[in-house]
């Protein structure tokens, strides 16, 4: 298996077919996808922290990883998308995962668990946010209904 870039559209459509509970992205900084041979099995969009107070410059944000689920694609995606970010003069990269999910491919790789982070829903009085949409399926949330946990490795 190889990483290689990919375009920010190429990387969204793959998250549109193959992420379990995650929307495409808006915007990124890069972007970076993983082949077996030259089978796209995985990727990962990195951009700007979403959380305000994390946005120093200096930190970046995965947004996404998702892949098929050949073995070891998404710790391989993980890595890859630090070393990407301590060469690009990073001093933090962060990532979330549910409180559901175990992160074993982020303990592989060497990223430290910060425990739980963020709340359910951005959806406030102050700011009301869509939390629904139509699908193929019928209306689904957006966003999983579940606390996160915040996930980083520091340069």
């Amino acid at each position: 298996m190889e990483i290689r870039p990919i375009t920010l559209r190429e990387a969204n459509a793959y998250v549109a077919q193959h992420h379990r509970h995650n929307l495409p992205v808006n915007g990124h900084k890069w972007s970076i996808a993983c082949y077996d041979g030259e089978r796209l099995c995985g990727v990962a969009i990195a951009g700007q922290p979403i959380a305000r107070k994390l946005d120093d410059g200096l930190t970046i944000e995965i947004r996404r990883v998702c892949t098929d689920g050949t073995y070891n694609a998404c710790s391989m995606l993980y890595g890859a998308a630090a070393r990407v970010a301590k060469a690009m003069g990073y001093k933090r990269v962060i990532t979330y995962t549910l409180q559901s999910e175990p992160g074993t491919s982020l303990k592989a790789s060497g990223w430290k668990d910060c425990g739980e982070a963020g709340g359910v829903s951005w959806n406030m009085p102050s700011r009301p946010r869509e939390e629904y949409q139509e699908t193929l399926f019928g209306t689904e949330r957006k966003y999983p209904d579940e606390k996160k946990r915040r996930w980083e490795k520091l340069f």
